[in-house]
C-alpha cells in the first residue's frame, strides 16, 4: 500500500535510489501503522516494514477502546472507523452469588459518545489505519518485508537490514533512516539487537484460542463479556459473525499436558465451564486446532538508545487482563509522534528526546501492569482459583453500584489518554 506522490516531493520523502527514509518503524502493527499516520501527517518520510503479506491472522486484541476511538475522532477517522463491521461492548459482567450475572464494570457510566468498547477484527482495523496512511504523500508501507537487524555507525542506530520477498522475489538489503522505531512485538529481534532486556514477571496463567460455530438463532449483538469460571481455569467468549471466540484460561506451562490428554478430554473441560456448549465442541477435532499464548508480562528498564526507540509489545508485554494492549500501544504511539515529529523534521533525535517518549509512558504502562499482576495472583495465584475473587467483585459491584464506573474507565481510557498532535488533526 506503498503511496503515490505527485508534484513537489515532501521534505525528507523516500528516495528510491538511496534506499532512505526520515523514520522506518519495524512491525506493522496497531503501534507501527499509528506511528506511520502520524508522522507522514506532520509531512514526515516514514516507511513501516511488515514482515507479512497481510493482516489476516486469527487471535489477536480484537478490542479497540474509547479512548483510541476518540483519538480516531480527533484525526478525522472517527465516521470511517465507525462504517466498519464492528459490535459494542457496553459492559463485562460477572456471574453473581445465587445466580444471574453482575455487572462489574459498565461503559454507559461514561460518557457518550465513548461509552463503550469497539470490538473488531484486527486485521479489518489494521487494514483501515494503513488505508488512511496511505492517503499521506510521505507514507509507505512494505508488505512481505522484516526487519533482521541494525545497521550501526559510529555507535548509533542508522537504520535497519531487511529481507523482503515483495512481489514474489527474495531480497536482501537495508534502509537508512534518521530514527529506527521498533514496533515488532514482544519477541523483538530489534529490541535483541540493540542488547536492551526486559525485566520478566511472573504470569501464572497461559491462554488456549480455538473457535466454536456460532448457531444463526443465536443472539448477535454483544452487550458485554461473561466470564465461566472452573476451580483452576476460566473462558472468555467473544462473539463473532458466525463463530465464537474462546478463550481457556489454565495455570502456566499446561500446553503439554492439555495436549497429551488429548482432544475429547479438552472438549469434556469446554462443555464442563459452557455446558451450551457441549453441542458443539466437535469442532474442535484435533488439538491442532487449539492454539496457545505464552502470556507475558515485562517492561524494558531502558526503551531506547541513540537512534531507536522500541514502543507497544516491544517495550512492555501485557497481559490479556482487560484486553487494554492494544490500545496501550497506539497511546505510546501517539505520545511518539507528538514528541519526536519536531526533531525528525530538523534532521536529529537525541537520546534525550527519546527518553521523554519513555518518561511520558512509563508511569501509565507501570500502572496497569500492577493492576493486572494484582489481578493475575488473586486470580490464579491461590487455590480457590479466579471464580472466588470474581465473587467478591460481583457482591462489591451490587453493594456499591457507583464502584462500576472505575473500572468502566479504567478499561475504556487507562490512566493516561493520549489526544492527537495538532499537526495530525483533521
Amino acid at each position: 500500500m506503498a503511496s503515490s506522490n505527485g508534484g513537489e516531493r515532501p521534505r525528507g520523502e523516500q528516495d528510491p535510489a538511496t534506499d532512505r527514509t526520515t523514520c522506518v518503524v519495524a512491525g506493522g502493527g496497531p503501534a507501527g501503522l499509528m506511528l506511520g499516520l502520524l508522522l507522514a501527517r506532520a509531512g514526515i518520510a516514514v516507511t513501516v516494514l511488515e514482515k507479512h503479506g497481510d493482516f489476516l491472522r486469527d487471535f489477536r486484541g480484537d478490542t479497540v477502546h474509547a479512548s483510541t476511538i476518540r483519538l480516531l475522532d480527533e484525526l478525522g477517522l472517527g465516521t470511517e472507523f465507525r462504517r466498519l463491521p464492528q459490535s459494542r461492548l457496553d459492559s463485562f459482567a460477572v456471574p453473581g452469588p445465587g445466580g444471574g450475572v453482575v455487572r462489574i464494570g459498565d461503559f454507559g457510566r461514561l460518557r457518550p459518545p465513548y461509552n463503550y468498547v469497539a470490538m473488531i477484527p484486527q486485521w479489518d482495523f489494521l487494514n483501515f489505519l494503513a488505508g488512511a496512511a496511505a492517503r499521506e504523500p510521505s507514507f509507505r508501507l512494505r508488505m512481505n518485508t522484516e526487519a533482521t537487524g541494525l545497521l550501526m555507525e559510529d555507535g548509533r542506530v542508522a537504520g535497519v537490514r531487511y529481507r523482503s520477498t515483495e512481489q514474489g522475489q527474495a531480497a536482501e538489503g537495508h534502509l537508512r533512516a534518521d530514527l529506527t522505531v521498533a514496533c515488532d512485538g514482544r519477541n523483538s529481534l530489534l529490541r535483541s539487537a540493540a542488547g536492551l532486556r526486559p525485566r520478566e514477571y511472573p504470569v501464572p496463567f497461559d491462554v488456549w484460542w480455538f473457535r466454536l460455530p456460532r448457531h444463526p438463532d443465536e443472539p448477535g449483538p454483544l452487550a458485554g463479556i461473561v466470564p465461566a469460571f472452573g476451580k483452576r481455569e476460566a473462558m472468555v467468549t467473544l462473539f463473532r459473525e458466525d463463530f465464537f471466540q474462546v478463550a481457556y484460561l489454565a495455570g502456566k506451562g499446561s500446553d503439554a499436558r492439555l495436549r497429551a490428554e488429548g482432544v475429547e478430554r479438552f472438549r469434556q473441560r469446554v462443555a464442563s465451564l459452557r455446558p451450551d456448549f457441549a453441542d458443539r465442541t466437535g469442532a474442535i477435532r484435533t488439538m491442532d486446532h487449539v492454539h496457545v499464548l505464552d502470556v507475558r508480562l515485562n517492561r524494558l528498564r531502558r526503551w531506547y538508545r541513540d537512534g531507536l526507540l522500541c514502543i507497544g509489545d516491544a517495550a512492555h508485554a501485557m497481559s490479556p487482563a482487560g484486553g487494554v494492549g492494544v490500545n496501550l500501544a497506539i497511546q505510546d504511539a501517539v505520545a511518539a509522534a507528538a514528541i519526536l515529529a519536531g526533531p525528525l523534521r530538523r534532521g536529529r533525535v537525541t537520546e534525550r528526546e527519546l527518553a521523554k517518549v519513555q518518561r511520558r509512558r512509563t508511569p501509565p504502562t507501570w500502572l496497569i501492569q500492577a493492576f493486572q499482576r494484582l489481578f493475575q495472583g488473586f486470580a490464579f495465584g491461590t487455590r480457590s482459583g479466579p471464580g472466588r475473587m470474581f465473587r467478591i467483585l460481583a457482591v462489591a459491584a451490587r453493594r456499591l453500584p457507583a464502584l462500576r464506573a472505575l473500572p468502566a474507565r479504567m478499561t475504556a481510557f487507562g490512566p493516561l489518554p493520549e489526544h492527537a498532535p495538532p499537526f495530525a488533526r483533521r
